[in-house]
């Protein structure tokens, strides 16, 4: 059931209460945490914040708590799934599910007792409506009870005859009835099921919730900037729903620095500033150099194609009409002359116009922390993400997530800058496996999408066997094939690629992404494609992500699975 009103629905309800917080492992789960976290401390609401990287971690979760707490919140997890039929719990368990992934679970929908779901209704939802979906059994037991009765009754055979007949014709056309409406029932949920997308940032809708009660800070205001700039660094927004939410942020930002106008602790060495920002599409560039910003950032390595000679080529003359000094370019941004730092922004977008890079400046937010840290929205992304899938020292997935979460805090600067430097690596092997794709032809085109596996052994091969990265750079991989390749029919093809996952096991995790245009809904169908060409072909494969074009498989039932996914699609 959806819920129209989040203060008494949802947060007076629980505030007496303990809760107990389920957490996805992404960026904006992470943030909508923060802001909940933020606000049950000011209200004493005692929680237990438990991190699920999937369904069986939920199950387990659930499982664990479910004797001491009544009330469950899940963030960024269960909505796309019947949640009652898969944890099967008590009558008097409640599930506040505030949850991106679309579309949404119509038993969730249409459950008024345990199932509440914090989820902004003027998303374009399209739920079908209950009577397509659902039916009650009695008009059939009536229907069977009344030849039944026929039957036994004593009446002159004569008129039993006439009245059996009426009885076995109304049946008839009852069960014809029936399996129409359950043809039409099947098709209906087809259509709704067939496509996996994502709705307004959770971070968003628990922002609302601290403006609604006006306990809204500027953290929880950066927190949810942070949780919409993560939808759209991963690409799981479309760039439509991106600048209708930056709209609203705007907002917020604007009202949050008028207020703040007045207050003598503007001018205080701590205080926090958020402004909005025209910025550039280059990843890290203020923490980074200028050049490696731009070699390592997916929209200039793409249109400059540098993975050729004629690539780099290209980038000595951008760089040469920019009119700026190599030593410069190459020198830690921080370290530039403030000279050139003044108007770099205008001088790299008027070169950029001669490249066909139009769109190179994005509306984005920027933060001062006091009046050394400046940070961009997309940086902390980079930075979080690269702590939660972190491969250094072999970490449990849970001490990821406390470390990524500690990085949002104001007060850890220190761990986000270590953050940033593991994003640079990750970033960096990201661009030397794209190069390589390409340079070697590893993407195979096999009818109705393109195919990329990358070998054991690969270099940080260990890096893409995380569901964040892998899908980083399949994006990266697709939107640099698409400025690569001179076939235009392999320009609108999705692609899908393996990785090892864990060698001991000997299974790979396989992604599939949307074919590359700026144009594209991002509505993803690989989730029900995988779970029918598995099914057919009796693969061992484990659908545990909550993306549900996310999974697992044998790495020797690669081939027969992908046979199978070939005729499905074609």
């Amino acid at each position: 059931m959806f819920v129209t009103d989040i203060r008494k629905e949802f947060y007076e309800v629980v505030a007496n209460q303990r809760v107990v917080l389920l957490v996805a492992s992404d960026m904006d789960a992470l943030c909508a945490c923060k802001i909940l976290q933020a606000l049950f401390h000011c209200d004493q609401v005692q929680y237990t914040l438990v991190p699920v990287t999937g369904w069986q971690d939920l199950g387990t979760a659930f499982l664990e708590h479910k004797e001491q707490f009544r009330y469950f919140v899940l963030i960024n997890c269960g909505a796309n799934v019947d949640l009652l039929e898969m944890l099967q719990p008590d009558d008097d368990s409640i599930f506040f599910i505030c949850d991106t992934h679309r579309p949404v679970d119509v038993v969730n929908v249409y459950n008024d007792t345990q199932i509440k779901l914090l989820i902004k209704q003027d998303d374009d939802l399209g739920v079908p409506s209950y009577d397509d979906i659902f039916r009650d059994e009695d008009d059939d037991e009536e229907g069977g009870d009344s030849g039944n009765e026929s039957d036994e009754s004593s009446e002159p055979t004569g008129k039993r005859r006439r009245f059996d007949e009426g009885a076995v014709e109304r049946r008839i056309e009852r069960q014809r009835a029936r399996r129409e409406w359950e043809a039409r029932r099947r098709e209906i949920l087809f259509d709704y099921e067939q496509y996996e997308y994502h709705g307004t940032s959770a971070a968003m809708m628990f922002f609302e919730l601290a403006w609604v009660l006006t306990k809204d800070t500027k953290d929880m205001l950066w927190w949810a900037i942070i949780g919409l700039t993560d939808q759209w660094v991963h690409d799981k927004i479309t760039n439509m729903k991106y600048v209708t939410d930056i709209a609203t942020m705007q907002r917020h930002v604007s009202r949050h620095n008028h207020r703040n106008e007045d207050e003598e602790n503007s001018l205080s060495i701590d205080c926090m500033r958020i402004s909005f920002e025209y910025d550039l599409r280059l990843t890290l560039y203020q923490h980074w150099s200028l050049y490696e910003s731009i070699c390592n950032s997916s929209y200039t390595s793409c249109n400059f194609k540098l993975w050729t000679l004629n690539g780099q080529k290209k980038l000595q003359e951008f760089l040469a009409d920019m009119g700026l000094p190599l030593i410069q370019v190459r020198q830690k941004y921080n370290s530039m002359d403030m000279s050139i730092k003044e108007n770099l922004r205008d001088v790299i977008e008027e070169s950029a116009n001669k490249y066909g890079m139009k769109d190179i400046r994005i509306q984005t937010f920027g933060v001062h922390f006091g009046f050394k840290n400046r940070f961009l929205a997309s940086d902390i992304v980079h930075a979080t993400a690269a702590l939660l899938e972190s491969t250094e020292k072999d970490e449990s997935d849970s001490n990821n997530f406390i470390k990524a979460l500690d990085s949002l805090s104001r007060c850890n600067i220190e761990r986000l800058h270590h953050g940033i430097e593991l994003a640079k690596k990750k970033l960096i092997a990201i661009q030397q496996t794209v190069a390589s794709c390409i340079c070697t032809n590893l993407i195979l085109s096999q009818g109705p999408f393109l195919y990329c596996y990358l070998m054991e052994g690969t270099p940080d091969v260990k890096l893409f066997s995380k569901p964040m990265a892998l899908i980083l750079l399949c994006k990266y991989l697709l939107k640099a094939f698409v400025h690569s390749t001179r076939n235009k029919r392999c320009k609108l093809l999705p692609l899908i690629m393996a990785a090892p996952k864990d060698v001991e096991k000997g299974t790979v995790i396989v992604v599939g992404i949307p074919p590359e245009s700026d144009t594209s809904d991002k509505k993803n169908f690989f989730g029900r494609a995988f779970e029918k060409a598995a099914e057919s072909t009796s693969s061992r494969t484990l659908h545990d992500h909550f993306d549900t074009s996310i999974m697992e498989l044998k790495t020797e039932d690669r081939s027969k699975f992908l046979d199978a996914l070939i005729t499905l699609l074609s």
